[in-house]
């Protein structure tokens, strides 16, 4: 048994198949690992230095040290003890995250190939949070880095709808986004006592959407997925400044009301010069059954704004189930996850081609009407 022991290099090794949840590197690049070493009876002392003492992720490094680690020929016990990183290594890692990656735009923290996909919708109750979330879930699926920010900053649903509820861990200023299902998600309910409503101007919602973009480590993503708040007001035009090249991705209900305003959402994005990828229909009637939204409404659209409807989802109790208890319906099988995954193959098909440099999309924002 003494002979099996293994030294500490050997236990370092095992220790990079350790990841952080959420920064999503091994603990030994990420210099949280103070020392491990085993003793001569296979007794194994690890001491691992959080991020910041009251970080939620403790059981998962014990899950992760157990199974690596504690699997370890001539390892007969695993003690971990947890410490918290100094000013000065919080300083160091932060440096180490950032890195020297080129950014999307200025003041924007994501990668310049990251594509933004923004979900809209005309007005509210359309499932449009609901297509987010088991959107991010397919792509995730299909390979790709994703992330969710919930910019619906009046009506966020989706820390529910992902169900994580934590705070997000700082770092020296650094915002690292809770991790739900392999999703980095960020949303202004992280910050808020439970069901608090949010009550801010305009102003205070620009600097709120600022820091998610520019304070949140949101790492190497394919694709972040917006939860944008219906209509076209102060969010809409604060993303159009901030995420040039954004793409559109509108919802609407089978019914003519919901079709109709969320027209004038596709046509808002296209005065920000964002591309609208297509329609995505939700809550349509199953074949032969009682046509309670209508039909129809989804094609309807597609065809007015000259895109294709990329999808359309079902009335399926399974849906609304999975967003109460916070496990997106994508995550198993069916009808409706198989919808979910054609949809997430349909936006990943669609790739726009970009004008070089950016327009400025403010400079085209037209003036209101008077209406006096």
């Amino acid at each position: 048994m003494t002979s099996l022991r293994p030294d500490s290099d050997a236990l370092l090794a095992e220790l990079r198949r350790v990841q952080d949840p959420e920064l999503r590197q091994d603990v030994v690049t990420l210099g949280m690992i103070r020392s491990a070493t085993c003793d001569e009876r296979g007794s194994v002392h690890i001491h691992l230095l959080l991020t910041t003492p009251g970080c939620p992720l403790k059981d998962s490094f014990r899950t992760q040290v157990a199974d690596t680690v504690g699997r370890l020929p001539g390892v007969e016990h695993v003690e971990l003890e947890f410490g918290a990183m100094d000013q000065a290594q919080r300083e160091a890692l932060r440096g180490q995250l950032q890195g020297d990656r080129r950014h999307r735009s200025p003041g924007v923290a994501l990668p310049e190939g990251c594509r933004i996909i923004a979900v809209t919708s005309g007005k509210g109750g359309v499932g449009k949070s609901t297509v987010t979330a088991n959107l991010a879930v397919a792509l995730r699926d299909r390979g790709q880095r994703v992330g969710i920010m919930d910019a619906d900053v009046y009506g966020y649903s989706i820390p529910t709808m992902l169900g994580v509820h934590h705070r997000p861990v700082t770092l020296d200023g650094m915002i690292v986004p809770p991790v739900a299902h392999g999703i980095s998600v960020m949303s202004i309910g992280f910050f808020l006592d439970q069901d608090a409503a949010v009550m801010w101007r305009g102003p205070m919602l620009h600097r709120a959407l600022e820091q998610f973009l520019g304070d949140v480590h949101w790492g190497d993503l394919d694709v972040l997925v917006v939860d944008m708040p219906p209509g076209t007001g102060d969010v809409a035009i604060s993303l159009g400044q901030l995420l040039p090249r954004a793409e559109a991705l509108v919802v609407t209900t089978p019914q003519h009301a919901a079709q109709t305003v969320a027209r004038r959402a596709a046509l808002g994005a296209m005065q920000l010069d964002q591309v609208v990828l297509g329609v995505v229909e939700t809550m349509t009637d199953p074949e032969g059954g009682p046509q309670v939204f209508g039909t129809g409404g989804g094609q309807v659209l597609a065809d007015d704004l000259q895109v294709p409807l990329l999808g359309t989802i079902p009335l399926d109790a399974a849906i609304r189930e999975g967003g109460d208890t916070g496990l997106p319906v994508t995550l198993g099988t069916g009808d409706s996850s198989a919808r979910f995954a054609a949809l997430a193959e349909a936006v990943e098909a669609r790739r726009p081609v970009f004008a070089t440099p950016p327009p400025a999309p403010m400079d085209r924002i037209k003036k209101p009407l008077s209406l006096l």
